[in-house]
């Protein structure tokens, strides 16, 4: 087992913390495949990972469609948009983004409109196209994020927290629980 960053499982990491559209659950043979074969992650992950899997093979597509955006759309907490967790709401948001989309550009990706630079899929992958030890670095800047987002899934028993630890030990992390801030409710959002 070597935890050294490999470029294809980071790509299927990405994959896999994305929308799951049917595009994506097309893939979920090949993503499987890549995360049972590749000895990048401790084999406890990749069984994580492979149910993980199974499980969006298995279910219903609006039923997983449907909790994904439960999951990770409705709360800071678990918000795969990497800035939201550092900026918030604030105005320092924007110029973060175009900083990160213009080291994007620096490297030959180029987004899609209506792409957000912080979005944990898009930086993964451009992570998966550095070497080793740029993407290990670029991966490491977001250890508090990841840890946070990890810790999180875990409290809410998602098996998606599995993506999180793997991105976390690839990155020579440990993936361990830290105090998360729960989100506040519907009615407190409003309020402000």
């Amino acid at each position: 087992m070597s935890t050294a960053v490999s470029s294809r499982s980071l790509r299927a990491l990405a994959r896999l913390l994305a929308y799951p559209d049917a595009a994506l659950r097309a893939h979920l043979p090949e993503l499987r495949s890549v995360m049972a074969d590749e000895a990048a992650l401790h084999r406890r992950r990749r069984d994580e990972i492979c149910a993980l899997i199974d499980a969006l093979g298995r279910q219903d597509p609006i039923d997983v469609e449907a909790a994904y955006v439960d999951l990770f759309d409705r709360g800071r907490a678990t918000s795969l948009h990497l800035f939201e967790h550092v900026h918030g709401d604030s105005r320092d948001r924007g110029p973060a983004m175009i900083d990160l989309a213009r080291t994007y550009e620096q490297a030959g990706l180029y987004l899609a409109p209506g792409e957000f630079p912080d979005y944990l899929p898009t930086a993964i992958e451009f992570a998966s196209m550095q070497d080793a030890v740029t993407a290990r670095a670029f991966i490491g800047e977001m250890m508090h994020i990841l840890q946070a987002i990890f810790s999180a899934l875990l409290a809410r028993q998602s098996a998606y927290a599995s993506l999180l630890g793997a991105l976390i030990e690839l990155s020579g992390g440990r993936a361990e629980r830290v105090p998360v801030a729960t989100d506040p409710s519907l009615d407190e959002s409003w309020a402000e």
